[in-house]
């Protein structure tokens, strides 16, 4: 039997990279998913449909709480359930890097709006239906950045960090509800994302990141997937309020 056969995905940012390895694991395991992202996830379903997967998508902002809210009646509506959430939309690859002191406030206020409002936004959607399900596992997408303490981007870095605050106080909150909150913190995962973060020096931040690792070659979507999959299903029942470094041991927590 699949891991995840009979339950419901929700999976933000789900266009393309990381959210669309997210969402095609899952439906793979069986999972019926809701691909969710600003922008369309029309490939992302295909590509699951293909597979022989059950999918639908929708399109959702996470900064807002409506959108968030239709979000989660969606999959309700279609699957009628929700058992997993993971939290994946964030502002990354287009970020501007700079000193602290000057990043522009509108960016700060954009990546704050969007990864940290707008994970809580997300998860307050799916509480109920969760409930109603008879509990849920929700995943937080933070960073090895919150632990490592990136430069020249610190508002990704805080955004991050607030991830892993954030999924503690879910947890202490959720277990009477046995909703399990927990983190995954990757390295530099080898996305358009990345390679839109780091831009012209992409190549070299490849090697130096993979020198700095115990495991020395660059983290790939397929190397997170067996985490989300094992945090979605029931081998990880009595897991929660933990971050997962998936970094190749660059940090030891």
């Amino acid at each position: 039997m699949a891991q995840l056969e009979k339950k419901t995905a929700i999976v933000t940012g789900a266009a393309r990279g990381l959210g669309r390895a997210y969402a095609e694991a899952m439906a793979g395991e069986g999972a019926s998913v809701l691909a969710c992202d600003v922008s369309s996830c029309e490939e992302t379903v295909a590509a699951i449909r293909a597979a022989g997967g059950t999918a639908e998508h929708v399109e959702t902002d996470v900064t807002c709480m409506d959108s968030c809210t239709a979000m989660a009646e969606a999959a309700s509506n279609a699957f009628g359930r929700v058992d997993i959430l993971v939290n994946n939309a964030a502002l990354y690859g287009g970020l501007k890097g700079g000193r602290f002191e000057e990043l522009e406030e509108d960016q700060w206020d954009a990546v704050m709006n969007v990864n940290v409002k707008g994970l809580w936004q997300a998860s307050k959607a799916v509480v109920h239906p969760m409930r109603a399900a008879g509990g849920g596992s929700i995943i937080n997408i933070s960073s090895l950045a919150a632990l490592f303490g990136l430069p020249y981007g610190m508002d990704y870095v805080a955004s991050k960090a607030a991830v892993i605050g954030m999924t503690r106080a879910m947890a202490r909150e959720l277990g009477r509800d046995r909703i399990r909150v927990n983190a995954v913190a990757p390295s530099a995962v080898m996305t358009e994302g990345t390679e839109e973060f780091f831009g012209e020096k992409f190549e070299k931040a490849k090697g130096v990141i993979a020198a700095g690792q115990l495991i020395q070659r660059n983290l790939e979507p397929r190397d997170l997937t067996g985490t989300i999959l094992y945090l979605a299903s029931d081998q990880s029942e009595f897991v929660t309020g933990q971050t997962h470094m998936v970094d190749g041991g660059s940090w030891f927590l």
